[in-house]
């Protein structure tokens, strides 16, 4: 049945009016719609202003990705060419029930950009239309939907469309260069998206949320295969982070190694008592450091291996907190992943003697465990920004690293 929030209105006047005789029966009738209608509202609403679902279980690399991101491209072009979308004025928190002059520009740019439909009209009222609209877009510029549009969402919102366009159509030719190279099962790290993809025949069948290298420490990309999981992993400190966080730390505090279970190794293997190092010099990145496993590793309980130049991996992580940031550009160019036990269960499929009861109990020991994986599994880290998974769902990243060559495609770390 379609309804209108007119014809519901009306009704719900001449109900008022034929009870007019028994004013406090009618109050009690009115109150009890518009109660209704309040919780009605805020579904129906946005219901009519919903178009293609965000979500989707369709891999970034994929033939109908291309298809779609092709299908974007012309209809930036369009955009492009009808003068794109208007900027929308970024000095006020506007949010459901806000009635204000500038929720006009922001219906117009959200119409532009296909979040909210013609239908939905132009006035200064933010309501559900709208609401439903914002956290749409939100969804699909990587930002959290709460429907209020703070300093990220106008950064994003006032990109130009000329922009827009050319960042999609840099990402087609990432997107071509790889589709149909990556196999039916494969692990694949966005990079700028900080999020995780678990692919099998053409399917997403996991999404994790990552956590990726800081502008300075950046995640490289990556080709190779999974082949060892290692549970309750010991974790070496690489020498670039011995120089830049654990020498400092030691300065301050000279309980550092000590407090994190964190050991000092020479080269030919003996282990070296911190308070024999000169900590003012950097004598000590001649040593490894190599943290005991437990609670407080930085890998947590499980280490995701594989053949790599630069030496990366995947790991958990005892800052569950991070996965919850807008901005997951924190590591030293390993990737933490949320969730992990999921992803290592998936991994470890064929493997015989791993299912997930196997891999909880042996994380419950708390002894370093080795396993290797029955059936290496590809890993890529790759950097994709603009990407399309159906007709209107565009989905725009920041460019963290300054790859598309646009600064203003580097929105969350430049405000």
């Amino acid at each position: 049945m379609i309804t209108s929030r007119r014809f519901f209105l009306s009704g719900a006047t001449a109900l008022a009016a034929s009870l007019v005789a028994g004013r406090a029966n009618a109050q009690d009738v009115l109150g009890d719609i518009f109660k209704t209608a309040g919780n009605w509202n805020d579904t129906f609403d946005a219901r009519a202003g919903q178009s293609t679902k965000v979500a989707s279980t369709l891999p970034i690399f994929s033939p109908q990705t291309v298809n779609y991101t092709e299908q974007a491209i012309a209809q930036y072009q369009d955009i492009v060419s009808r003068g794109g979308w208007p900027q929308v004025p970024d000095t006020k928190k506007l949010r459901l029930g806000v009635s204000d002059a500038d929720v006009m520009p922001l219906r117009q740019r959200l119409m532009v950009s296909g979040d909210l439909p013609q239908s939905a009209g132009i006035s200064q009222a933010f309501d559900s239309y709208v609401d439903a609209a914002l956290k749409r877009f939100q969804l699909r510029h990587g930002l959290p939907a709460d429907g209020t549009t703070g300093k990220y969402t106008f950064a994003a919102m006032n990109v130009p469309a000329q922009v827009r366009l050319g960042q999609l159509q840099t990402n087609l030719g990432r997107l071509n260069e790889k589709v149909g190279t990556l196999g039916d099962r494969y692990v694949l790290v966005n990079i700028p998206a900080a999020q995780i993809e678990a692919v099998e025949n053409g399917r997403v069948v996991l999404r994790h949320t990552a956590i990726v290298g800081k502008i300075d420490r950046q995640t490289p990309i990556v080709n190779s295969r999974i082949n060892e999981i290692i549970v309750n992993p010991y974790w070496n400190a690489p020498v670039s982070i011995v120089r830049k966080d654990i020498i400092p730390l030691m300065r301050k505090d000279p309980n550092y190694l000590k407090d994190n279970h964190i050991r000092l190794f020479a080269p030919d293997g003996g282990e070296v008592d911190p308070m024999t190092i000169d900590w003012s010099t950097e004598e000590a990145a001649k040593y490894r450091f190599r943290q005991d496993p437990g609670a407080i590793n930085a890998m947590a309980s499980v280490k995701i291996n594989f053949p790599s130049p630069d030496g990366v991996y995947m790991h958990d992580t005892p800052q569950q907190s991070l996965f919850g940031k807008l901005m997951r550009f924190d590591s030293s160019g390993c990737v933490r992943v949320q969730n992990v036990r999921d992803l290592v269960t998936w991994i470890l499929r064929d493997t015989p003697g791993w299912d997930r009861q196997s891999f909880e109990a042996a994380i419950k020991t708390g002894e370093n465990r080795p396993v290797a994986v029955t059936n290496p599994v590809p890993v890529h880290f790759l950097y994709v920004t603009a990407w399309s998974t159906g007709p209107g769902v565009v989905q725009f990243r920041d460019d963290i690293y300054r790859e598309d060559g646009v600064d203003s495609l580097q929105i969350t770390s430049s405000l």
